[in-house]
């Protein structure tokens, strides 16, 4: 109406700057998070916008600048608000974000563990929601990363300054967490939490370092306490709150500590605290607190096995194992079977139980009622029938019968109604059982007994995963066997001499059928769950029995995209850079035998290939037998064809050496599929370069087996050629001069029968033609132009037509020089 009024236009732009205004503030940082606040705080907002409000907090708390300005802005309070409605959710949201604040900020993780109390933090994790429990966990880790100066530490300026000595927390939070572990008022959850964390922080990650000052703290102040945990038994009234795995996550930190020990004293003091724990319990007038020393000893045997040893040597330990094996209660039987069975383990304790508890075991498990009893006799006489090679206690005891005693086993497995601990112990039996070669055909036949089995493999327990790998051995007969020799065991037979036979059942027909049937139930997808299995769990003798089942498994080709597409691939990489070396070998051949048939991009996708260069490497070395490194040169073949970043990884992992040592293998297969591998890797410009360099046979070797009579090898090492004189002319002058028989080997390719010989071989000739006017004039005054022109003047085939035109190539490029002329027609 009134464009040109000067005073309404200049109220206009002041209500546009303050509109602005209140737009940047309304979107701010910091009132993004009051509005969050006063949605989360507030008891009447509707479900779906505190949820969302939750979510937004947390990612808000992770990024730099949100996390100072909900810090900044009194946010830590106000989450401590969140925290005490005591709703799960609010809860969650408010450790999460406390994590991705602390997260790489050492002085802010400071504050907020001393805003919050260590006490407070610790009663958080005390309650018994997984979740919770789980989230505050993750918090005290992130604190305790950056009091250790750990994570992603970042700089912050002078504000770094303001962090005091961390000394003092961290002891701090380790008392702390030492109180949890014998405090009633901890949940199970909570316990399993204290102990993963005492686990992770206290023993040194690198052995180089000298300072194992928190090990020797804990040992001091909390090692009783560790040990009230191990000797912990949950039929028996006034026990802690436990989990399955509690008391085993508990034998894991005493070995951990024992093993960061650096010196005799230091374990002579470990050794002394234990015996003076076991001294003050065992009492005969008190048979609970005897019962706890018991256990508390099979905890330890759990743990570091060689001080269980030590303290199983204390006077009147063993005795009273056995004599509570012959005790009226079933408790009293139940703990001093478990323990039995764990001092077993050392030959020298089995014959001790052999001559003194074997007939008590026999009648527990004979007469007893109690499940739970009955199959820990049951798993004793299995384990001591196998201990030091003595079958008294399997074979006498079952009297011929181990199928029967499987049968129970299966049993049990199966039975849902019985508690997981009691179904585990059913398999560590079948891990003894199935050395009969009986007993494993009939297990794998029982499907229901598999599939119980995988699923308990699945709850990450030290003891189950050893057992169900041990148990799958057996079936796979992936174990070490030593070769016969026939003079050997004639002559042994001529003096009389017992010599073991194989079973019907272990020969190489029943064997395949036992594979085939572990894999139509799914043993691949129960190997890759055990192998994610946290590394204080999956020990690194797990790792080699899971590494011989899997090899095993790929031994049929057709088998082998089957274990792919179940996981099988990804999980044999981590088998194949961690464990034993028996165990790293045979990963590695396993990954060679996938590796070498299999699209690399299918069975390894993205990055993962790269990981698996290095494994197939190490097959190569010389100790390695000849199929490891026949499958491990197919396998790098397979990926030096994919992929110029391919070839490079295999370079930088120096594997050239040793392919180059294996072309001079008088082995057929060996020196054929190094030729190839090599050929494949020719395409990279750094191997060419190490062709071309000075001082070397390289070319030389190539050529000369380009003159081979094994078709196979003159055609990959004919490619070879083809491949470096195409790229390096350089390298065709130097062809010349390596060897005088390079002139008659190229005749001999270029007349091969096999068309794709000869082609490469035509195409030998064309490089070195185009390469310079000499090098043709010297092939045009020898016989290679007879041959030239014997091919070339052929009529055109559709089947050898790419010969005949390279020929041609050979004689246009002569005549293009004016070496030749071409034929005047009359």
């Amino acid at each position: 109406m009134e464009p040109r009024n000067k005073n309404f236009q200049e109220t206009l732009r002041r209500l546009g700057a303050d509109i602005q205004e209140k737009l940047r503030i309304q979107f701010s940082t910091d009132m993004r998070v009051q509005k969050m606040f006063e949605i989360l705080l507030d008891e009447n907002s509707e479900k779906e916008k505190r949820e969302r409000a939750a979510n937004n907090l947390i990612v808000l708390g992770r990024e730099e600048a949100g996390a100072e300005r909900i810090f900044q802005n009194n946010g830590v309070s106000l989450l401590l608000q969140l925290i005490e409605t005591k709703n799960a959710e609010l809860v969650l949201a408010a450790v999460r974000t406390l994590s991705g604040m602390c997260t790489g900020h050492k002085a802010r993780a400071t504050a907020i563990l001393h805003y919050l109390g260590i006490d407070n933090i610790c009663s958080w994790m005390s309650v018994d929601n997984e979740e919770i429990s789980l989230a505050v966990c993750n918090l005290l880790q992130t604190i305790t990363d950056c009091l250790l100066g750990q994570g992603k530490e970042e700089h912050h300026g002078k504000e770094e300054a303001l962090v005091l000595d961390t000394k003092k927390d961290l002891k701090m939070i380790t008392m702390r967490l030492l109180d949890m572990l014998v405090s009633k008022n901890v949940s199970g959850q909570g316990r399993d939490r204290a102990l993963n964390l005492l686990n992770k922080n206290i023993p040194r990650k690198d052995p180089k370092d000298h300072d194992n000052s928190r090990t020797t703290f804990v040992i001091d102040n909390g090692l009783k306490k560790i040990l009230k945990v191990v000797g912990q038994i949950p039929e028996m009234p006034g026990c802690l709150p436990l989990t399955e795995n509690t008391q085993l996550t508990a034998s894991i930190l005493l070995n951990k500590l024992y093993d960061d020990l650096r010196c005799d004293p230091e374990r002579d003091n470990y050794r002394v605290i234990c015996e003076e724990y076991i001294k003050s319990k065992i009492d005969p007038q008190n048979m609970d607190k005897t019962l706890h020393a018991i256990q508390m000893v099979s905890g330890v045997l759990q743990g570091p096995f060689d001080l269980g040893n030590k303290l199983l040597g204390m006077k009147g330990v063993m005795e009273m194992m056995v004599a509570l094996c012959g005790s009226e209660r079933e408790i009293d039987q139940l703990v001093a079977v478990e323990a039995l069975i764990h001092a077993s383990t050392k030959l020298s304790r089995a014959t001790f139980i052999i001559s003194n508890g074997i007939t008590l075991l026999k009648e527990i498990y004979k007469k007893t009622k109690n499940e739970k009893i009955k199959i820990r006799a049951l798993v004793g006489l299995c384990k001591l029938g196998s201990a030091g090679g003595t079958d008294y206690g399997l074979r006498q005891f079952a009297e011929g019968s181990t199928e029967k005693l499987a049968r129970q086993c299966r049993k049990w497995l199966c039975n849902t109604s019985i508690d997981a601990r009691t179904r585990k112990w059913a398999v560590e039996g079948l891990a003894y059982l199935t050395l009969d070669a009986d007993v494993k055909d009939d297990f794998v036949e029982d499907e229901q007994a598999l599939q119980a089995m995988f699923e308990l493999a699945k709850t990450s327990d030290k003891t189950i995963l050893y057992s169900v790998a041990s148990a799958l051995v057996n079936c796979t007969n992936s174990y070490d066997t030593k070769e016969l020799v026939p003079e050997l065991v004639q002559l042994a037979k001529f003096s009389k001499q017992h010599v073991p036979e194989e079973h019907p059942k272990d020969k190489k027909d029943f064997v395949v059928k036992r594979v085939k049937r572990l894999l139509k139930a799914g043993v691949v997808s129960a190997l890759a769950c055990m192998v994610k299995a946290d590394s204080a769990i999956l020990t690194d003798q797990s790792k080699e029995l899971i590494a011989r089942v899997f090899l095993a498994l790929c031994d049929d080709p057709k088998d082998r995209g089957t274990i792919v597409a179940q996981g099988g691939g990804k999980a044999l990489i981590p088998l194949a850079v961690e464990g034993t070396d028996v165990g790293k070998i045979k990963a590695s051949h396993a990954l060679a035998k996938i590796a070498a048939i299999s699209n690399p991009d299918i069975a390894f996708p993205g990055e993962r290939v790269y990981e698996v260069v290095r494994p197939l490497v190490s097959l190569l070395n010389t100790e390695r037998d000849g199929l490891q490194n026949y499958e491990a040169l197919l396998g790098l073949t397979n990926f030096s064809g994919r992929s110029d970043k391919l070839r490079m990884k295999i370079v930088k992992e120096r594997a050239l050496p040793d392919i180059e040592n294996y072309m001079f293998e008088n082995h057929d297969q060996l020196r054929q599929a190094a030729t190839e591998c090599m050929c494949n890797l020719v395409v990279s410009k750094e191997v060419q370069e190490r062709f071309v360099a000075d001082g070397n046979d390289r070319l030389k070797l190539v050529v000369l087996l380009c003159g081979e009579d094994d078709e196979k090898v003159q055609k990959a090492a004919a490619g070879a050629l083809a491949m470096l004189t195409a790229a390096q002319k350089k390298l065709c002058s130097k062809m010349t001069e390596v060897t005088t028989q390079w002139l008659e080997i190229l005749q001999r390719l270029c007349l091969h029968d096999n068309m794709e010989v000869q082609h490469r071989g035509l195409v030998i000739a064309f490089n070195l033609i185009s390469a310079s006017k000499e090098l043709a004039k010297k092939l045009v005054e020898s016989e290679l132009l007879e041959i030239l022109t014997f091919v070339g003047k052929q009529e055109d085939d559709p089947k050898k037509q790419h010969v005949i035109n390279a020929a041609r190539d050979c004689l246009t490029k002569c005549m293009d020089y004016g070496l030749i002329k071409p034929l005047s027609r009359a």
